[in-house]
């Protein structure tokens, strides 16, 4: 009874993507690639996480130095260490810890850690007090690309869409490709407009979107991009944080599921369930 399986290129290599592609093929199985889009990550050597602490010392090194070292952290896409400059406020995954750059050097980002936290292998990371450019597509995005075709991959998630060239570029690499746009920066909200007006879907992740905006006004935001979907009439789906008390608990509390009743009521076509079913007891 599945419609569509949604294939995650953030943790997912080209080769299993190549394996699940041919599933689907020999079993008439529709796959949705998933791409790691616009966002920084961390690449961990040696344990799953890390424990920072307030006071300490990081250093983040540089991708052409990982392999001379057993432990250490760097980031991904690589090009983003040229923006990064001493000062920056760097935030080390969702809920993880904050350090500042105080030193640039050939081989390291120097950083001082100014809020204790656990880190993750492959989380996402902010930069708080700086704009940045991130390319809309990973080296694996459009490694991934090629195989549209070969594998009859028709539906494409399209990650931290940032504009409506995006979504154009990517309709460009295949004739069939539809694209669901996942409205989850800053930069999607500001080009809410014209990304709805090229978009097949609308997906609002309302965990990564409260990284950018402060999680109060994600009611608002939620409902503003529901009625730009209706506009184009296209359907939109909400993404996290919908029955978050599940990851541990047999129920959901009252707020979620008011919450639910109100997403649905506003219009959303469906519910994406994220730490639920990922990492749920």
């Amino acid at each position: 009874g599945v419609s569509i399986f949604r294939v995650n290129m953030s943790h997912t290599t080209i080769e299993d993507l190549k394996i699940i592609g041919n599933i689907g093929l020999e079993n008439n199985i529709e796959i949705g690639l998933d791409t790691e889009g616009a966002q920084i990550r961390t690449n961990i050597l040696g344990p799953s996480f890390i424990d920072l602490r307030k006071g300490e010392i990081l250093k983040i090194f540089y991708p052409s130095e990982k392999d001379k070292i057993n432990t250490g952290v760097t980031l991904y896409p690589h090009e983003i260490f040229t923006q990064i400059e001493e000062g920056f406020i760097l935030r080390l995954d969702f809920n993880g810890a904050c350090v500042r750059v105080i030193k640039k050097n050939n081989l390291f980002l120097e950083c001082e850690i100014i809020s204790s936290g656990k880190v993750g292998n492959n989380k996402g990371v902010d930069i708080l007090n700086k704009r940045i450019y991130l390319p809309d597509f990973t080296e694996k995005d459009f490694k991934s690309f090629e195989l549209l075709d070969v594998l009859n991959i028709n539906h494409v998630f399209l990650s931290f869409c940032q504009s409506k060239e995006a979504v154009v570029k990517l309709k460009n690499l295949s004739n069939n490709v539809k694209v669901t746009s996942k409205i989850e920066s800053k930069r999607g909200i500001q080009n809410l407009h014209s990304i709805a007006e090229v978009s097949d879907p609308l997906l609002i992740d309302r965990g990564d979107l409260s990284r950018y905006i402060p999680i109060e006004e994600i009611p608002f935001a939620q409902e503003m991009i529901i009625q730009n979907a209706k506009k184009f009439k296209i359907p939109v789906f909400v993404a996290t944080n919908l029955l978050e008390t599940m990851v541990t608990q047999k129920s959901p509390t009252r707020a979620e599921s008011n919450d639910i009743y109100s997403t649905l009521k506003q219009g959303a076509k469906g519910l994406v369930l994220a730490a639920e079913t990922a990492i749920g007891s």
